[in-house]
């Protein structure tokens, strides 16, 4: 089979990322027919339907990034009990101007790291009724919302908890049928 490319799209900032660790952990357990690919964000412009015309270089590059990948992964903080900003930016760039949306039929799965307990339930719902709107197909099942603590999952991705590490194997075996059924 062929290589499946996985674009990630972290929507958080911060270097020390629990959602960037978060989705280094999932790539790890993942099978080695699966290449992920980091997709930048953190130098777009505010989106302005006068792009529309003519996309800035940085714009440009996203949509190309997406387009070049078969399906997406999202791992997203919660602020303010939504999806933070940059992320949402982001997928408005990529997704216009009308009839040229990156992300039409690409397979998706949310996940989400937070230091507090209820974790990103709210930010993924709202993320997930976005990626619907865009015709994604978003893996429901199972859903990932860690209670994110310093020892859990390392710099590199590496899973210090037995349990988790279980837990988020799973999720990556249900992923990987997912993208595999929608992959073109």
């Amino acid at each position: 089979m062929n290589q499946i490319k996985i674009g990630v799209m972290v929507g958080s900032l911060r270097m020390d990322s629990f959602n960037r660790r978060l989705a280094r952990a999932v790539e790890k357990l993942a099978p080695d027919d699966l290449a992920f690919r980091h997709i930048q964000i953190n130098d777009l412009p505010l989106y302005s339907q006068d792009f529309d015309a003519a996309y800035p270089a940085a714009a440009t590059r996203l949509k190309k990034d997406i387009e070049s990948v078969d399906a997406l992964l999202f791992a997203t903080p919660e602020y303010n009990r939504s999806i933070p900003g940059v992320l949402k930016n982001a997928i408005d760039i990529a997704s216009r101007p009308w009839g040229t949306n990156s992300f039409a039929g690409k397979p998706a799965a949310v996940i989400g790291a937070s230091i507090g307990s209820t974790g990103t339930a709210l930010a993924q719902q709202h993320l997930r009724n976005v990626l619907a709107y865009l015709d994604m197909p978003v893996l429901a099942q199972p859903e990932v919302f860690i209670h994110f603590k310093e020892d859990l999952v390392s710099e590199d991705g590496s899973i210090g908890n037995d349990g988790t590490r279980k837990f988020l194997q799973g999720f990556v075996d249900n992923y990987v049928a997912w993208v595999r059924r929608f992959a073109r």
